[in-house]
């Protein structure tokens, strides 16, 4: 049986989704019928994630060494069972792309009860400072998240 699909979606997948996604498959050791991938609305193929999600993401014990940035595509959205996007903005970028696809779209910070706005800053040349703060931002929600899919098991 294949496995239902969780897809992050930022800009140029390079960030925020990236680390989402990084992040999220430690969650996924007690889900074992979900798997997990990034992209973005602005993205090429092929981009290294940035420098300071690296260094973020490896402060807690998340290599992100391997991810190559890749756009969004009708097979992701097709594919997906959940497509978890990071600002409003993306939201309705892909909304106006795959019409189709808003029944399975959702903001990430929804599933945090205690976020701070909706959407998810974009760190992207900013500090590392600022790049630990999306990643705790992302990781609060990543947790709700974790509990949407037990919920959705039973």
């Amino acid at each position: 049986m294949p496995k239902k699909l969780v897809v992050f979606i930022c800009t140029g997948n390079i960030c925020r989704s990236s680390m989402a996604e990084y992040l999220f498959r430690r969650h996924l050791e007690s889900h074992p019928g979900w798997a997990t991938c990034s992209a973005g609305v602005m993205a090429g193929y092929g981009a290294p994630a940035s420098r300071y999600a690296i260094k973020a993401a490896k402060e807690v014990a998340v290599d992100m060494h391997d991810h190559q940035s890749q756009p969004i595509t009708p097979d992701l959205v097709g594919d997906a069972a959940l497509l978890v996007v990071m600002t409003g903005t993306h939201r309705e970028i892909l909304l106006e792309r795959y019409p189709e696809a808003e029944p399975k779209v959702v903001l990430l910070k929804s599933f945090d009860p205690n976020a701070d706005g909706v959407d998810v800053l974009d760190p992207i040349g900013l500090s590392l400072d600022v790049y630990r703060h999306v990643r705790d931002e992302i990781e609060s929600a990543l947790w709700g998240l974790d509990a949407h899919l037990a919920q959705i098991e039973n």
